[in-house]
């Protein structure tokens, strides 16, 4: 399964940066003004790695109401704002792992490409990543889990689906994989991934350092 790997797509947000729990906590911290209540810790487990609206439109039902038209972009502002007050650092190993990659790689994200370029820019992850390995869900609407994401990126890479391999730590990412054919490998540094299904856990390989790679990735 995991032998002939030509290619490899990483995600962005949790898997090579660590910013999710900053932007869930955030979310969260917004909605409270609204009339929320959630814990990040449940927040985290229904809206880390997914799309935005979707998340939004579970708050509004939790409120009873609909939240501001603005409240998107206000939250994305917000969002910007923390990552600078508190500063992002790049998930662990993950730039001496993109340093000895010897395959065609790229990035895939359901974030926005502002998202991805200012996340990239605080870590100094973009050095690795040119504009044209870059691969956003919001470019075309069509997000994680629906595999199009990922199909976009072997076409860049010139790879076929089931020779590539692509680095999750999200349920909805982890399904896109799936669902494009490819070999997954799911990042769960504290303790044990968030699978969908169980038959989820069957079809991928956890890893809890980005240094496990190399065996697949820098060989």
């Amino acid at each position: 399964m995991f032998a002939n790997i030509q290619a490899v797509i990483f995600d962005c947000d949790g898997t090579l940066v660590d910013s999710e729990t900053l932007s869930i906590e955030t979310l969260v911290a917004y909605g409270a003004e609204f009339g929320l209540r959630m814990e990040v810790e449940e927040a985290f487990t229904l809206f880390a790695g997914g799309q935005l609206e979707n998340a939004v439109a579970e708050m509004e039902r939790r409120i009873g109401e609909s939240l501001p038209d603005d409240f998107i972009p206000t939250f994305r502002l917000r969002q910007a704002d923390a990552f600078r007050t508190r500063p992002v650092a790049e998930v662990d190993g993950a730039s001496e792992l993109l340093t000895e990659v010897n395959l065609p790689y790229c990035l895939a994200s359901n974030a926005p490409r502002k998202k991805i370029s200012l996340n990239l820019e605080l870590t100094r992850l973009e050095r690795f990543f040119d504009e044209e390995q870059r691969f956003s869900a919001d470019d075309r609407k069509i997000y994680k889990p629906h595999p199009d994401l990922f199909e976009q990126a072997a076409r860049y890479l010139q790879t076929h689906a089931a020779n590539c391999a692509v680095v999750e730590d999200s349920p909805f990412g982890i399904d896109a994989g799936l669902a494009a054919g490819m070999c997954v490998f799911v990042y769960a540094p504290h303790g044990p991934p968030r699978f969908s299904s169980p038959e989820q856990a069957e079809r991928v390989h956890v890893i809890e350092h980005l240094s496990e790679l190399e065996a697949f990735l820098c060989g």
